[in-house]
This record gives C-alpha cells, sequence and structure tokens, in this order.
C-alpha cells in the first residue's frame, strides 16, 4: 500500500494510492459509516471484517502521524478496503472527493512534521572509502529540523550563505510503533514502511562548523516522499538499488546491501537512548558518488534538476532555485 498525503481544495488530504488514482481516506471512512458500499463487495468476509477494524477505530486521523498511530491492524484493514474499492467503485459514479486522479495530484511530503528525524553518516563503505577514511565501527548519528521537509517537486533552495550545495539520495524508514529497549530481533515490526529522503548539505557550513546540524538543516534541505510503501509490500528493504540522476547525468548507483549498519540494528541501536514515536523518520545514509567528492567538485546551483531513485519505491524529483 502507498499511503500518500496530497492536496486537494488547497487543503492537505491523506490518501491510498492505488493505481492511477489516490483515494481519500477520510471520504473512504465515510462511505463506510455510511454503508455506501457496492454490496458485492460489502459482503465479502474479508471486506467486511476490515470495515469494522477501521469505523472501530472511532475517527478520522488529521495527519499522517494520527494514521500511524492507528497501529499496523488499522492499517492494513485501510489497504484492503482501498483495494476493493478502487476495483468495484466506478470513477465516474464515485462520491464527489473520494479519488483523485495520481496524475494530476499535487503529492506533498508524506509527513509534514515527524518527531524526528534521525540520520546516518558514513553507512555505505564505499562512501567512506571515497573520503580516504575507514568506516565506522559504530553508527554516527545526526538530526535535520523539521523545517528541513519538502515534498516531491517542491524546490530545494539554497542558501545566500553557502555555495557548496550537495545532493545525498537515501532511503528512508518511518516508524508505525514506537517504543524503547527494542531488540533487534523485534525491530521491523516498529516499521510503517519506507520512502526516499534526499539528504541535501551545504558543505561548506558542514565542514567550517566541525558539526554537522547547521550544514544538514537549511530549509527545504529534506525533499521527502513521493508516499510511504508500506513494510509488507517490501520483502527485503536491505536489497534495493538506490540512484540519483543530476540534470539528467547518474551521479550515484548502489544498493542499500552496501549499508555497514543494517536497519533492525539501527532501530534497536537508537532505541537503547531515546523513545521511537510513530511518525519518526530514520534516513539510513547515502552511498557513494556525493558532489563534494567529485574531481571536480559538483555543487547545486539555481536551475538544476535532482530525482532520487529507489527502487520498489519510485522517483523523487526537485528543482533547485535560489533562496
Amino acid at each position: 500500500m502507498k499511503l500518500v498525503s496530497y492536496e486537494s481544495g488547497k487543503q492537505p488530504r491523506l490518501g491510498v494510492a492505488v493505481g492511477e488514482r489516490i483515494l481519500s481516506v477520510r471520504d473512504v471512512i465515510h462511505l463506510l459509516e455510511k454503508r455506501r458500499v457496492p454490496r458485492l463487495v460489502a459482503q465479502r468476509a474479508d471486506f467486511k471484517h476490515a470495515a469494522r477494524v477501521i469505523v472501530e477505530a472511532g475517527f478520522a486521523p488529521r495527519d499522517m502521524i494520527e494514521l500511524l498511530a492507528h497501529g499496523e491492524a488499522w492499517r492494513r484493514a485501510l489497504g484492503v478496503v482501498t483495494a476493493a474499492l478502487a476495483r468495484a467503485v466506478d470513477p465516474a459514479k464515485a462520491p464527489k472527493g473520494l479519488f483523485t486522479p495520481l496524475a494530476s495530484a499535487r503529492l506533498l511530503a508524506p509527513i509534514a512534521r515527524p518527531g524526528k528525524i534521525c540520520c546516518v553518516g558514513l553507512n555505505y563503505a564505499d562512501h567512506a572509502h571515497e573520503q580516504g577514511i575507514e568506516p565506522p565501527d559504530r553508527p554516527i548519528f545526526f538530526l535535520k529540523s523539521n523545517n528541513t521537509i519538502c515534498g516531491p517537486n517542491d524546490p530545494v533552495r539554497l542558501p545566500p550563505n553557502s555555495d557548496q550545495v550537495d545532493y545525498e539520495a537515501e532511503l528512508a524508514v518511518v516508524i508505525g510503533k514506537g517504543g524503547s529497549r527494542i531488540p533487534e530481533a523485534q525491530a521491523m515490526e516498529h516499521v510503517a514502511g519506507f520512502m526516499i529522503l534526499n539528504d541535501v548539505t551545504a558543505r561548506d557550513m558542514q565542514h567550517g562548523d566541525k558539526q554537522w546540524f547547521r550544514g544538514k538543516s537549511c530549509d527545504t534541505f529534506a525533499p521527502t516522499g513521493p508516499w510511504i510503501v508500506t513494510r509488507e509490500e517490501i520483502a527485503d528493504a536491505g536489497q534495493l538499488k538506490i540512484s540519483l540522476v543530476l540534470n539528467g547525468n547518474t551521479m550515484q548507483d548502489s544498493n542499500t546491501s552496501n549499508l555497514i549498519f543494517k536497519i533492525p540494528f539501527l532501530i534497536s541501536y537508537l532505541s537503547q537512548s531515546l523513545s521511537w514515536e510513530p511518525g519518526d523518520i530514520l534516513s539510513t545514509g547515502t552511498p557513494p558518488g556525493v558532489g563534494v567528492f567529485r574531481k571536480p567538485p559538483v555543487f547545486l546551483k539555481a536551475g538544476d534538476t535532482m530525482t532520487a531513485a529507489v527502487e520498489r519505491i519510485g522517483t523523487l524529483t526537485s528543482s533547485v532555485v535560489s533562496a
């Protein structure tokens, strides 16, 4: 299932992308509550159970964090219901607002204001080697702040006090179930799904400050999306192709199998010190090919277009503009 945040009537909404359409979560719940579901679908045992799980939750989630907090059983029920309705309901006869064509929808960042954006540095061995350093023996974590979040096709704005802004394609993990001191063997139970994050970085700030926060946390420096692909759709997140194309040229091309520290370990490791909460983001690191270590270096400039891609998730395109 693909969970999306999108704009309809200039208002943010939650949806599920099925094929070429988005189903509004709010309107799906309204149909279930009013029992306005095609009879053949409503009589199916799996649909009846899923509809009951959704309606008994008591209210429609107002944002993605509330949706995630409803729990995995609720999310799976939503997947059953939306898949059935997408097949059974004729778009021409559907209630207004239920369907939105995916091609014409303005997708937003899946999670507008995550509680935490935890990122991992130097988590691909070949990314460490391109810097001439040894891979770390334990994870290196840093935070990005909420002002960095932007969505698919939103512009990345170059700050006027930096001329060394760089790209970093990453696989991001979205936490669905909170917890602390999580055993590694149970870590994936806390994952709702996956999306793409471009960890845009001002290298001159990063290197000049001798720490990473300011250079990683400029406005618009975390394009995310295009949606959250739920965990059951991806059998092994440690075997996904990942790439970034800048102005038609492939700059990064790797696979998450090259992660030094794997996703279950990272979730468990951090949980020994802090609690995970629904909607938190763990960005797992970037592969080699970043601009700063190219010869000559390649930094972003106004007019550039970059597209990060992760297998089984999709693509995330961002234009680059002056602030």
